[in-house]
């Protein structure tokens, strides 16, 4: 089902982003989905670079998605990527079926001097895959701003250009403090953007991965949840269980379109999460 179709429904939409594990375990990652399955996602994202080092691997791991009845939803990136690599990548993912595909400009790190660059921007990707094909596109968006944005409204100037280049949805980076989502929503709204925004959650283990996921998005942690994380730090992944009950609930009580889980490749903080969720 395509992205347009999905978020048509009022009630919120769950789904869930796994990536290529690096051990290559792959029976290991599906037993944790059909963990998942459980709740009826309606997507399972891949995070995908056409170009990258993992291509075939990411291939085999979204036919396994299909065969577990499960809808894919492949990242495909910019960075380092020629419109013949794209080209030949969308023709292997719509002969296998998949609808959806969420494009994003990916991370510059130390290849930006030495690659090609067809696509500098994400709009550029989205208007490319949108001429060429029929696939509902997905977009990144930034509730505190993209880290190399001059301000969040700037950003949102980035945003609204990747619409009008034809996304259907917005899935926004992980956050931790709902009213900046809010604040977010009414700038994108203003800007004239009318698609559904998903909210990016990702449950935290520890307050070392969740200062390692400051550094990697510089989103902010609220001191509350920090200091928990710190105080309780050995039972640290329940505090984090908690927290985002409570974050996913208010975000559905305030009509979310839908609910993005940034599973890390394990089901069990995010399973907690939807039970206690689905049980109100």
């Amino acid at each position: 089902m395509e992205l347009s179709e999905i978020y048509q429904s009022n009630k919120p939409q769950i789904s869930f982003e796994i990536f290529p594990p690096k051990d290559g375990n792959i029976s290991k990652l599906f037993e944790e989905l059909r963990i998942l399955k459980k709740y009826n996602p309606a997507l399972v994202s891949l995070t995908y670079g056409a170009n990258g080092g993992t291509r075939d691997f990411s291939l085999e791991i979204l036919r396994m998605i299909l065969d577990l009845e499960l809808n894919p939803m492949p990242h495909f990136t910019c960075i380092c990527a020629t419109k013949e690599l794209i080209e030949h990548y969308i023709v292997q993912i719509e002969n296998m079926g998949i609808e959806n595909i969420l494009a994003l400009r990916g991370d510059l790190g130390e290849n930006k001097d030495t690659c090609s660059l067809d696509f500098r921007y994400a709009n550029e990707l989205v208007n490319f895959i949108h001429q060429k094909t029929t696939l509902s596109i997905g977009v990144g968006g930034y509730p505190e701003g993209h880290p190399e944005a001059e301000s969040i409204d700037k950003d949102i100037e980035n945003l609204k250009r990747k619409v009008d280049a034809g996304a259907s949805v917005i899935f926004t980076q992980l956050f931790f403090d709902n009213a900046k989502f809010y604040n977010y929503i009414e700038k994108v709204q203003a800007a004239g953007i009318t698609i559904p925004v998903a909210a990016g959650i990702m449950p935290v283990r520890s307050l070392a991965q969740a200062q390692k996921m400051v550094d990697m998005t510089q989103v902010k942690i609220p001191k509350k949840l920090s200091s928990d994380l710190e105080k309780f730090s050995q039972e640290a992944h329940k505090v984090g269980i908690e927290y985002a009950i409570n974050q996913c609930q208010d975000l559905i009580d305030n009509k979310v379109s839908g609910l993005h889980f940034y599973t890390l490749n394990h089901s069990d903080m995010v399973s907690k999460i939807l039970d206690n969720i689905i049980r109100r």
